[in-house]
């Protein structure tokens, strides 16, 4: 299912900025359900073919040249197929080696963090007088993307620091407090529910503390590898 959103000028915006942005990922949309043993998985994805194919088990042994026993072993998870056995079985099922693997769950991990309990680190702009609390961090995730959530605290002793500039994509949103925000060439007067999302491959940083003490979510994303 494919949504389309509009986006809307918000305060402290340039006129003109609002564009139509389609969004093609349905947030609601579940996958079929997952196995979380391989075997299980191969052999979920072995019956579930040939069963769309209108197929028995001794057609797909005469196609194979597989027994029937291995084919029930197979198809209940009860033994891992070679890669010999899973290219006959690619080849009568019409299927590539890799879709055997798809109905395969691996881990995916979360990170809970308590409110206060985030890891106080040192970071470019910590120098400044920002504090940043990393709310959590998945080393390695299957999108291929890494993404740092921050909590920033900004308070009478930290300084404008405007010249940030990094790979990826950082989304930043206002809690408490405002401050004047520097994109580019662009200015930004954020108040406790704004919100802006930016290339952060352009300069970027607070350029007015206006109340303080101030703290916003930035959320940065880029490729594995990437980074500052």
């Amino acid at each position: 299912m494919t949504e389309t959103g509009t986006a809307k000028p918000k305060r402290g915006a340039p006129d003109g900025d609002a564009a139509a942005s389609p969004l093609h990922q349905d947030p609601h949309a579940l996958r079929e359900p997952k196995e979380n043993n391989l075997e299980m998985a191969i052999g979920a994805e072995v019956r579930a073919r040939r069963k769309a194919l209108g197929i028995t088990v001794a057609d797909l042994a005469s196609a194979t040249g597989l027994s029937l026993g291995m084919l029930s072993k197979i198809e209940n998870g009860n033994i891992s197929p070679s890669l010999t056995t899973l290219q006959a079985l690619s080849r009568a099922l019409g299927l590539p080696i890799t879709a055997f693997f798809r109905r395969f769950e691996e881990t995916r991990n979360a990170v809970f963090v308590p409110a206060g309990e985030g890891v106080e680190l040192e970071r470019r702009g910590t120098r400044a007088g920002h504090q940043y609390k990393l709310l959590g961090h998945i080393h390695e995730t299957t999108s291929g993307v890494t993404v740092e959530p921050y909590l920033i605290t900004l308070t009478k002793d930290s300084d404008t620091f405007p010249t940030f500039q990094h790979a990826g994509l950082e989304f930043l949103h206002m809690l408490e407090g405002e401050v004047v925000y520097r994109h580019g060439d662009q200015l930004f007067h954020m108040r406790p529910g704004d919100s802006l999302f930016f290339d952060a491959d352009a300069p970027h940083g607070p350029d007015r503390l206006v109340t303080l003490p101030s703290r916003y979510l930035s959320i940065i994303a880029y490729p594995a590898g990437g980074g500052d």
